[in-house]
């Protein structure tokens, strides 16, 4: 039980930081301010950005003017802001996300700090980049129910501004008020979504006074005796992979079965995708489901064990 409590104390304490997450830690860390064996934790200032869709600020600047737009929804009452807000850690708050006309979703919505850092998207994965997510947010189907291009939608609302038509121009020349270049440009905004200058980084760059010394012993806790790292590996805590770990809610007859919808293998049932921690006490309730109200919960049942499958398994 002391043991435990330790445990418990000290990856809260870690957890506490605005910190970002781990990608398959090496086995011999040094727990110095500034050592060799963490710059694999250190973030790139900007993330990467695909050929097609090259960061710029004009890209950026209209789709920030999207991303808190309601006139994209069909109702003209729904952003995506509306599911990510500024001051939730760009979550929501709630246990599952509120839909389109205020119907409850079955996850949670996920923050998009650090998103741009990540390699597939949405707790089940089921897009493989943010420009197919944002179009999947704008679908007829999706969480803003834009609909597609006919008089009345969310993108018809869009088409007919001036100002949005110039800035479409600006940032996409020639390509027109389309889904793709809706969906492009809100995948730009939030690529500039950018946590990489906590107290953790300062500490990984060399400034020995940025952590205290529960914070470092909680960080040498979860990249080594508590396992953390296996999922929330450096540098931005994911390891963009699906598991399952062992939450109540898997025991429901109609359960979420996750990634196993997108990948039919029996370990992904159940299984879905690593959050980052990059400023993850901002972000509450936590897990797919909301189910735990606090860090300490979290912790908590990480400590205790799965209440169904193996903790963290990997695929």
């Amino acid at each position: 039980m002391v043991m435990r409590g330790s445990i418990v104390a000290a990856v809260s304490a870690l957890l506490l930081l605005d910190v970002a997450d781990v990608w398959g830690q090496e086995p011999a860390m040094v727990f110095e301010a500034g050592h060799s064996s963490l710059q694999q934790w250190r973030l790139p200032d900007t993330p990467p950005s695909p050929q097609d869709n090259v960061l710029t600020s004009e890209r950026a600047a209209l789709g920030k003017m999207l991303f808190f737009d309601p006139r994209l929804s069909i109702t003209g009452q729904s952003s995506c802001a509306s599911c990510h807000m500024p001051e939730r850690g760009w979550s929501d708050g709630f246990p599952t996300s509120v839909r389109l006309m205020g119907a409850a979703m079955t996850r949670a919505s996920p923050t998009i700090v650090n998103v741009g850092y990540n390699s597939i998207y949405l707790w089940d994965g089921r897009s493989p980049t943010l420009e197919h997510q944002a179009l999947n947010g704008i679908s007829a189907s999706g969480s803003m129910n834009a609909g597609s291009v006919k008089p009345g939608d969310g993108l018809a609302n869009i088409q007919m501004l001036r100002g949005y038509v110039d800035a479409f121009e600006r940032a996409y020349p020639a390509e027109g008020v389309t889904a793709k270049s809706v969906a492009r440009a809100i995948a730009s905004f939030e690529r500039t979504v950018v946590s990489n200058d906590s107290p953790f980084d300062h500490w990984v760059k060399g400034d020995g006074s940025a952590l205290n010394e529960q914070q470092v012993r909680g960080f040498a806790l979860f990249a080594g005796k508590a396992g953390c790292v296996a999922c929330h590996s450096s540098p931005n805590f994911t390891d963009n992979g699906f598991h399952s770990v062992g939450l109540k809610s898997s025991l429901e007859h109609d359960a979420d079965v996750g990634r196993y919808k997108q990948l039919a293998l029996v370990s992904m049932k159940g299984a879905f995708k690593t959050p980052t921690l990059r400023d993850v006490e901002f972000t509450a309730p936590y897990f797919h489901d909301g189910s735990a109200s606090t860090l300490m919960q979290v912790v908590e049942h990480y400590a205790t064990g799965a209440s169904v499958r193996p903790v963290c398994r990997r695929t």
